[in-house]
């Protein structure tokens, strides 16, 4: 028994346990939060969720990859640096998407029509319990489906500092545990940018509504070194999902 449908089994005992000694006899209220305004009080509320600073090496894979970044692809990162890195903490968050990062997830290149997927943006999510909701609307979003999203693989919340008081950890976290529900898995990867910032988040399941994340270390997109092992991490992901899928269809 794999560990997703160990835990599958685990929240189905539960369930059936609390109906037998009547617990629910009245229905709760449920509580919504969104995923652009959740804050990180909510979310612990919400969920027993831990930021885990012991485990140094779940990164080493995905981080030290031995991607290589072709000369073509580090003149066009530097070509887009070179345009934009004295206005990136000063950008809005369209210009911020627009002019920067779009052109670096374009490059990427997140779509294929053989195995169906595609980057989603401003896609709508829900995942609702018996306690809570949570939706809304995700930055980006790189899933199974190619008219609408079936399954998500991997997620970047995307927050201008300064506009708005909100915190895009929280937010990214409340996606992350969204589509591990809806995948019915334990772990995924995500990132979240603020300014010039990146950093990547692994989210793992340990039990029913128990989760625990790992944060990178920062990387300035300002940087040209940076930038370029932003890209390589990116494409990681990209080409983990696609050799997934590839092994799925076997």
């Amino acid at each position: 028994m794999t560990n997703e449908e160990l835990l599958i089994k685990i929240e189905k005992l539960e369930k059936e346990n609390e109906k037998l000694r009547g617990i629910e006899t009245k229905t709760p209220e449920i509580k919504t939060y969104s995923f652009s305004q959740i804050t990180e009080d909510e979310l612990n509320s919400a969920v027993d969720i831990k930021e885990n600073f012991q485990d140094d090496i779940i990164f080493d894979e995905w981080l030290k990859n031995n991607i290589i970044v072709s000369e073509e692809t580090e003149n066009f990162l530097s070509k887009l640096l070179k345009k934009n890195a004295k206005f990136i903490f000063s950008y809005n968050e369209d210009d911020l998407k627009i002019h920067f990062l779009a052109p670096i997830l374009n490059k990427v290149d997140f779509f294929s029509l053989k195995d169906e997927v595609r980057a989603f943006y401003e896609n709508v999510m829900t995942y609702k319990t018996d306690k809570f909701i949570f939706n809304g609307k995700v930055d980006f979003m790189f899933a199974k489906g190619l008219k609408r999203s079936e399954k998500p693989y991997f997620f970047i919340q995307e927050f201008k500092k300064g506009k708005k008081p909100t915190d895009p950890e929280p937010q990214l976290l409340a996606e992350m545990i969204s589509a591990v529900e809806l995948n019915k898995t334990t772990t995924i990867r995500g990132a979240f940018i603020t300014g010039e910032n990146w950093r990547f988040v692994i989210l793992e399941k340990l039990g029913v509504n128990k989760y625990q994340y790992f944060l990178s270390e920062t990387f300035n997109s300002t940087k040209i070194d940076d930038l370029k092992r932003i890209y390589k991490n990116l494409q990681f992901v990209k080409d983990e999902v696609f050799e997934m899928i590839k092994n799925e269809k076997k």
